[in-house]
């Protein structure tokens, strides 16, 4: 923005506002009309109040009296000049207001329409702060320049209609006229373009302040945990004081062309009164008509100051505008089919990968184009359970992003009873499959809410089904207000287990035919997981909740074993697949691998043995255990 010229911010900001006239033209109808007819009011009240004083008050102190109908007739006249003013003034800026807020409304609803609609991979590239920025602060940018337009097209009406009753009184009278009006617009470009890239610096800082905000706030854990509280406040402080000086910047050119644009038109009132006394003393003009002119200039002083708003909003407004549409305009979503499964009736679904391949897009692969899955084959029958296991960066949770469309393959089909993902609808995959993922997310909700998801068919009765299966009916029904308790954002009552098993009754109460667990229970106690599993498992399951064919991303070797079959994935290929005792006797990698995480198990619970001899950590702080 700071290489655009002046000449092309004006363009692309007279673009914003064509754009939001199409988009809203009977709102802007109105707001111009009432702000035409403030404008026209202002013309005419010019000629009333010269006449008033010509005919009415200079003729009365000659004579010494004032005639009462003359004076309640020039009475009458301001009044009602008065009234239609107002009704103008009502007019532009209910419009005015009313037009901007829909914009940014509407504009808001498909910014986060569209962060929705666009893959993981390009929330990936942008940061969390940019988001909150780009569907907030960007789209109110983008529209600032809403609320002084139809005030400013009402002034351009009024201007050439000024310049017509100039005109019509006095040759010279018009010539201070086309002198003082030119001088205002170029006054208000000079100021666009000194504006516009200390505006588009101030829009750019106000998203990465939000960013750093977000980050700190996120990772607050890490940020105490770490010592790092005066760091990450110095961070924060650096960047939004050069938000401060930015915001200062643009006050102080603000502060510098404001009173120039408050002089320029009082110059022309006092230019006008110079002329008109000379054209008065040759009897060129009556002292009615230089009142008017006089008056004229005097009042126009603020309604030209809303040209120059819009000219030097519109920098800040283009500057909002591309980095909105850079998130309306970005590609990648993926477009859904029409063919429909169904849900519950036709029992637990089957999954199938056939020679699928994945590479990380270019923006994100080390190196550019890596890919990450090649020739993956495998099948999740109907009603079973299969154990993804591998060692860390293999592809195992590519694996169960691919199962429930979070990316698409490159090559390859990902199918649901025989029927590619890709030509599903957005209803009948979500029906049909659900992820739970290792990380868990709450909502700062109610048990009930969290679960249920105001899903039609989601009752109390599912609920408690879909607790119980998850083993967290137990610690819901303890909490103070049962499904009502109230469970703080992301959570953060609950321990890092009770998390991980709301989320996994949230997926159970949706009814899903495949389950895909990216180890999702992590967290959990092992005999509370195997209990879990265990439930999964069964053909028979609680009244509400029908069984599932289960894809499981697993490293303990209790979880493995409860698999009817084990994938053995190493660099994105499977290298083995059976039964967790044949894979036992067959794959060395598979026994190192699995020994590993048994190794590690039993050293942290060890380490939990020893809890009675560990000091109690400090008010406030939480561990992520299983309670």
């Amino acid at each position: 923005m700071a290489s655009k010229t002046s000449r092309d911010v004006l363009s692309r900001g007279l673009g914003v506002l064509r754009q939001a006239i199409r988009e809203q033209p009977r709102i802007f109808a109105v707001a111009v009309v009432g702000s035409v007819l403030f404008g026209g009011m202002i013309i005419v009240s010019a000629r009333v109040v010269g006449s008033v004083i010509g005919e009415v008050a200079l003729p009365a102190i000659e004579r010494g009296e004032v005639g009462a109908g003359t004076l309640a007739l020039a009475a009458a006249a301001l009044f009602g000049i008065s009234v239609l003013r107002v009704a103008g003034i009502f007019g532009r800026r209910l419009g005015a207001g009313y037009m901007q807020y829909r914009l940014q409304a509407s504009y808001r609803r498909r910014v986060t329409r569209r962060y929705l609609e666009l893959p993981l991979s390009w929330h990936h590239r942008n940061s969390t702060g940019t988001l909150l920025s780009n569907a907030n602060s960007d789209v109110e940018a983008a529209w600032y320049p809403i609320a002084p337009l139809p005030f400013a097209v009402g002034t351009l009406v009024m201007l050439v209609g000024a310049i017509v009753s100039l005109f019509a009184t006095d040759w010279a009278l018009a010539l201070v006229g086309l002198a003082v009006f030119p001088a205002l617009f170029a006054l208000n470009v000079v100021y666009s373009r000194r504006m516009a890239p200390r505006q588009a610096r101030a829009q750019r800082l106000r998203a990465e302040v939000s960013g750093i905000a977000h980050e700190s706030f996120d990772g607050a854990l890490v940020v105490k945990t770490m010592g790092r509280e005066a760091q990450e406040t110095a961070r924060f402080a650096g960047r939004a004081g050069e938000l401060r000086d930015s915001l200062i910047a643009v006050g102080r050119l603000r502060g510098i062309f404001d009173p120039l644009l408050e002089t320029l038109p009082s110059l022309g009132t006092l230019a006008v009164l110079v002329v008109g006394a000379f054209r008065l003393r040759q009897g060129a003009i009556s002292v009615t008509e230089l009142v008017s002119v006089a008056f004229l200039f005097t009042v126009l002083a603020f309604p030209v100051r809303a040209i120059g708003w819009v000219l030097a909003e519109l920098p800040r407004s283009v500057a909002g505008w591309d980095r909105v549409r850079r998130v309306l305009d970005a590609t990648g979503e993926m477009p859904y089919g029409q063919r429909v499964l169904d849900p519950v009736g036709a029992g637990p679904a089957t999954l199938t990968f056939t020679d699928v391949h994945y590479s990380y897009p270019p923006a994100e692969a080390h190196p550019p184009g890596a890919q990450v899955l090649g020739q993956v084959g495998f099948t999740v029958p109907s009603g079973r359970t299969v154990a993804l296991v591998g060692p860390t960066g293999a592809g195992k949770s590519t694996i169960a992003s691919l199962a429930v469309r979070l990316v698409d393959p490159d090559s390859g089909t990902v199918s649901l009873d025989g029927v590619d993902v890709r030509e599903l609808t957005s209803a009948s995959l979500a029906g049909t499959v659900a992820l739970v993922a290792q990380v868990p997310f709450i909502f700062d909700d109610t048990v009930r809410a969290n679960i249920a998801l105001d899903r039609p068919g989601v009752d109390d009765e599912v609920v408690w089904a879909a607790l119980r299966l998850a083993e967290a009916d137990g610690f819901v029904a303890a909490l103070p207000d049962g499904l009502d308790t109230m469970v703080g954002e992301r959570g953060t009552s609950l321990s890092g287990g009770q998390r991980q098993r709301l989320t996994l009754a949230r997926a159970l109460a949706g009814r899903p035919r495949l389950l895909v667990l990216d180890d999702a229970t992590s967290a959990v106690d092992p005999r509370v997981e195997a209990a879990i599993l265990a439930g999964l498992r069964s053909s028979t399951r609680q009244a509400g909740v029908p069984a599932a064919s289960i894809l499981v991303v697993a490293y303990r070797r209790a979880t493995i074993a409860l698999a009817d079959e084990v994938i053995y994935v190493e660099q994105g290929r499977v290298v083995a697949r059976g039964t967790h005792s044949e894979l036992l006797a067959t794959v060395p990698g598979y026994v190192d691998l699995v020994t590993a995480y048994e190794q590690a198990e039993v050293e942290r619970a060890q380490e939990s043995s020893y809890g009675d001899d560990v000091a109690p950590l400090p008010s406030g702080l939480e561990i992520e255990v299983d309670r």
